[in-house]
């Protein structure tokens, strides 16, 4: 489906797409126009569970709910 036919505010959001890896960089690619790879994996301390940091210089994690989330830390 075309992106046209999308009303404002009904496009995916992080939180929408599945808990894996592959769907995350699926998505990460719609939205910024280019590959997003992963740097790597690490637990984080602060957060008290696994965090990617990704090539975009972010770092994403699955909250409690298994929803994709930005962790800056």
């Amino acid at each position: 489906m075309s992106r046209a036919f999308v009303k404002e505010g009904e496009s995916d959001q992080l939180k929408d797409v599945a808990p894996n890896m592959a769907s995350l960089q699926f998505f990460l690619k719609r939205e910024n126009g280019y590959t997003i790879t992963e740097m790597r994996t690490r637990f984080s301390e602060q957060f008290q569970r696994e965090v990617h940091d990704m090539s975009d210089g972010l770092s994403y994690g699955l909250n409690d709910a298994n929803q994709w989330q930005v962790y800056l830390d």
